[in-house]
């Protein structure tokens, strides 16, 4: 069979209802689509089934991370083309059951059973795991961490560079990335107010870089708290390397186990989306217990945007499939009510939407440039996974698709006294106070 893509492209527009932007080259060598435009690969008729099996984001993306399918040309640009039929089709797109209504569509439909040829469906690569509901125990939890995190200290390494902060970095004046995740930490520990001699509580501490950062410039003593055992280990080794010992303590422990309050502040830099929409007022109201009076904490979360009717409202296959188990996102105004609900006063909330897109676009950099050295550290699925995720999620960022957050809020006590300064964004208190 001498022109798979053309057929292949053709039946594929006739059930999406929709042209198809980028060009298709299929197993048998041929091509079809816009000259010029980046390249869908589709290596082989496995690809084909795959997405006949699971039409959609997970059935493509299964087809990504085994090899199936592959970009020849911008991998943003492609994704960009490809989000129209994924991601941002809106309401007017037709849904599968309702377009095989349509004779032409089930017409075309055979079609592609044909081309893809007969077998059972695919098994699905190693990388992804079997999806539950999300219960948010502490066990599910320190499963759906361990996924994420423990797949190697190199790997993350390699992909985030020497600051090892694997959230948004903050890109004010900064030319590198190692500057512009210093800035962010930095900007936490301003809006924190933190003083020497005071108690830091870092939840989802990662790798260690805020609590050193903490503790080196501003003179505080720091728990950090992980989920994962590389982690920890690693954070425990750059403490003791750092020489701080004596004020940083890492521990492998789950935040509703922290017994040891109250402290001055309490950090939580892209941890949040972790907990889980149920469990997310039972979040808030742990930490607000964990602070003094007067104690500030810092919510650093994305946020997706909300939907005219929540109810619709599902979590993304690809990422609870392969990147974060459990992981939900929920609107910033949700996030503000919840933490209004547990008594925190809301003091101020800065979008930083566009410093995520910066900051993936540099992971997916230093990915690509070492790619045969990731995929050996984990697995070349692995690394495409990464690969698709970060750089799906630059564009999601800069569409606004997504964006993050940082919320800062304050225990305030019974006297209304919340220790904030009269100007916004100077985050101090005043002299003389």
């Amino acid at each position: 069979m001498a022109d798979a893509a053309p057929r292949l492209k053709g039946l594929l527009e006739q059930v999406l209802g929709t042209p198809i932007l980028v060009r298709i080259r299929a197993w048998d060598g041929t091509q079809a689509g816009p000259p010029g435009a980046p390249v869908l690969v589709v290596r082989n008729r496995r690809a084909l089934r795959r997405l006949l099996w699971k039409p959609g984001e997970l059935g493509l993306a299964r087809a990504w991370v085994a090899g199936d399918v592959d970009v020849d040309g911008d991998l943003y640009t492609a994704l960009g083309l490809l989000a129209g039929l994924l991601w941002e089709r809106g309401e007017d797109a037709r849904g599968l059951g309702e377009a095989l209504r349509d004779p032409e569509v089930r017409a075309a439909v055979r079609g592609l059973v044909r081309l893809a040829g007969p077998a059972l469906p695919p098994a699905p690569p190693r990388e992804e795991v079997r999806r539950r509901r999300h219960l948010h125990t502490r066990r599910s939890d320190r499963r759906a961490i361990s996924h994420h995190y423990d797949v190697g200290n190199d790997f993350y390494e390699l992909v985030l560079g020497p600051s090892m902060v694997y959230s948004c970095a903050y890109w004010e004046d900064a030319g590198t990335l190692e500057d512009a995740q210093r800035d962010k930490l930095e900007l936490v520990c301003r809006k924190l107010a933190l003083k020497p001699g005071q108690r830091l509580l870092d939840v989802g501490c990662g790798w260690g870089s805020m609590a050193i950062h903490a503790a080196r410039e501003h003179g505080v003593s720091v728990v950090g708290i992980t989920l994962s055992q590389e982690q920890a280990a690693y954070a425990r080794k750059r403490v003791a390397d750092e020489g701080l010992t004596a004020m940083v303590e890492i521990r492998v422990q789950d935040y509703r186990d922290v017994t040891d309050g109250p402290y001055d502040a309490v950090s939580s830099i892209g941890m949040a989306e972790h907990v889980g929409a149920e469990r997310y007022l039972e979040y808030c109201d742990v930490l607000y217990r964990l602070l003094k009076p007067g104690g500030r904490l810092l919510n650093h979360q994305i946020g997706r945007r909300p939907q005219r009717d929540e109810s619709s409202y599902r979590v993304d296959e690809f990422i609870d499939s392969y990147v974060f188990p459990d992981g939900e996102l929920q609107p910033i105004g949700t996030t503000v009510t919840q933490l209004e609900r547990a008594q925190f006063e809301v003091r101020d909330v800065e979008s930083i939407r566009e410093h995520y897109a910066l900051t993936l676009r540099r992971w997916v950099a230093n990915l690509e440039a070492d790619w045969a050295r990731a995929a050996k550290l984990t697995s070349p699925g692995r690394a495409r996974v990464w690969q698709l995720y970060m750089a799906a999620s630059a564009l999601a960022f800069e569409r606004n698709r997504i964006g993050v957050n940082q919320v800062l809020a304050v225990r305030t006590p019974d006297s209304g006294d919340s220790g904030m300064p009269l100007r916004a964004r100077t985050w101090s208190e005043p002299e003389g106070r």
